[in-house]
């Protein structure tokens, strides 16, 4: 792959955690048709690990424009790696997936300060846009 020139804008970067892999495939290849770069990670020890890598705690990797995670998930949960992501310092929208959400859960994503939060199975237009709205709001 060709690396950018200076003028081109790079495209926004989206930290996926899904366990299911079928899944994590269909929430990649549908927002790389969008047109966004997508780390896709396993479960939440992998998003947990990326948050922690980020260069705004001092790691290498570059930090995500927007986070996309699945609630229930081995390791942490998409709602205890928000938590991680705001005590970092990183403030990028975070959107959460889940198939088993109740009020409880979605009250907590709410409060600790989801962009949003989308009931699997996810309508893809619905998540792209989402994907979109949140970068977008996001962007000064």
């Amino acid at each position: 792959m060709m690396p950018l020139l200076p003028s081109e804008p790079r495209p926004l970067r989206i930290l996926l955690a899904e366990d299911d892999d079928e899944m994590r495939a269909l929430l990649t290849l549908t927002l790389a048709r969008a047109g966004y770069a997508v780390v896709a990670l396993e479960d939440g020890f992998e998003l947990s690990d990326y948050v922690a890598l980020t260069q705004v705690c001092g790691g290498p990797l570059q930090p995500p424009d927007v986070i996309l995670s699945d609630v229930r998930m081995p390791g942490r949960n998409g709602l205890e790696v928000l938590v991680q992501a705001q005590a970092s310092g990183l403030s990028c929208p975070v959107i959460l997936l889940s198939s088993f959400a109740d009020e409880e859960t979605r009250e907590a994503a709410k409060r600790l300060g989801a962009r949003a939060f989308l009931d699997k199975p996810v309508d893809l237009e619905l998540l792209t846009a989402t994907v979109r709205e949140a970068a977008d709001a996001a962007d000064p």
